[in-house]
């Protein structure tokens, strides 16, 4: 079975469970070739990271005459299918906030995809995320016959799934995966009902890096760590403003922000104002050794999102027996549950998690490893990197079946 792979980008900081899928479904046996649009390889900081880099043929990087030469091509040699497909994209193109020449580029950005998995002998094609990614596979599905599918992450999908077409998008793929039950549920709002069959529910999942062996153990210091890209989304300042809240009340904690992204200077800002300057530090990006590293020296793990649909690191940082502190939104109660593995708090609510995180400081060591362990059973019973992949190459291997009997 030979699948290709399809991300805007790839590799990327902050899409590890990307690449622990294709190492899964490799596991299992599956050839999988990388594809991607674009690279950022100066934002990668492990040697896997490099490796992917070198594994993943880039549409872009191909240069604008072979993006040329492949349309032109394509519209010569298959006519029909490049006007259906040019409609397709104009029809996209009008009902997204991208506009139609963005559109008009994903077609082009088709043709070179397609070419590319007839001559590498790909079964099937699979996006990750709904977005660009997506329409590029619906486009390239037109001009080679190859079945593709998508997996939606949320929260942009659904927040523009109207804008984005996932309607369109589901109704001509194989299917289409949710990481959640929660993000389920609103593919499902966007789409007809006579296409929710299509909606796969496949977890993220962790591997061997963080599921073998023990877990390390609680430890006393009165740290917290946030883990992920300094957005608006994630509400790193409302972090700050509950360690300052804590502070006046003469509550003593250190932060450590793991990530970087647009809202650094903000986030900067409001910690010069709380004066908390040596109390929480930002590492900028991190490989995953030292992710796990800082993510083992705390006592809890703290995610004050605004928007998600269900996080990873919180996953990660059950797997290492930390709790998670973090907020009634999307997926997240789907895997933490207050009291037993974390605390949860409205969102935005800064006088709620400031409580959450006391609790957390003033909780004995012991109390603080059940509810790590607690949270690690929950993980190795619903992330299992292995697990999950087998449920995606059965996917797969139906989809081929399914083709090769309407194909004779």
């Amino acid at each position: 079975m030979k699948i290709g792979y399809f991300v805007n980008q790839y590799p990327a900081v902050s899409h590890t469970f990307i690449r622990r899928e294709i190492r899964a479904l490799e596991a299992l046996g599956v050839e999988i070739v990388r594809y991607a649009l674009r690279s950022r390889a100066d934002g990668l900081t492990d040697p896997e990271g490099q490796r992917e880099h070198e594994r993943t043929a880039y549409v872009l990087g191909a240069g604008a005459h072979v993006l040329l030469c492949s349309t032109a091509r394509a519209f010569l040699m298959q006519p029909r299918a490049a006007l259906d497909a040019l409609r397709l994209a104009l029809k996209l193109g009008w009902r997204s906030d991208r506009g139609l020449l963005r559109h008009l580029a994903y077609l082009a950005e088709a043709t070179v995809l397609a070419a590319w998995c007839r001559r590498d002998g790909i079964a099937h094609l699979h996006a990750h995320f709904g977005t660009n990614s997506a329409a590029v596979a619906m486009l390239a599905w037109r001009f080679s016959g190859i079945s593709y599918s998508f997996t939606a992450h949320g929260p942009e999908e659904f927040e523009k799934g109207g804008l984005l077409s996932l309607d369109e998008k589901l109704r001509r793929a194989a299917f289409a995966v949710c990481v959640s039950s929660f993000g389920r549920s609103q593919l499902m709002r966007l789409v007809p009902e006579t296409l929710w069959g299509k909606i796969k529910l496949v977890h993220c999942g962790l591997d061997a890096q963080f599921l073998s062996g023990a877990p390390p153990a609680a430890v006393e210091a009165a740290r917290f760590v946030c883990i992920g890209r300094l957005c608006v989304e994630k509400a790193q300042t409302i972090l700050v403003d509950a360690a300052a809240a804590l502070s006046r009340d003469g509550v003593a904690c250190e932060v450590v922000l793991v990530g970087d992204g647009p809202m650094r200077p903000a986030i900067e800002a409001a910690i010069d104002r709380a004066g908390l300057r040596g109390r929480i530090r930002i590492t900028g990006w991190a490989s995953s050794e030292r992710v796990k590293q800082e993510i083992a020296a705390a006592r809890a793990l703290v995610l004050p999102s605004f928007a998600e649909n269900l996080p990873v690191v919180i996953m990660e940082a059950m797997a290492l027996g930390r709790p998670a502190i973090s907020t009634y939104v999307a997926g997240i109660p789907e895997l933490v549950r207050p009291g037993e593995n974390g605390w949860l708090v409205p969102p935005s609510d800064v006088e709620a998690l400031a409580g959450a995180m006391r609790e957390a400081l003033a909780a004995p060591a012991a109390e603080i490893a059940k509810m790590g362990a607690a949270g690690r059973q929950r993980v190795e019973e619903r992330h299992n990197a292995a697990r999950e992949a087998e449920k995606l190459r059965d996917l797969f291997a139906k989809t081929l079946t399914a083709t090769t009997a309407t194909a004779r």
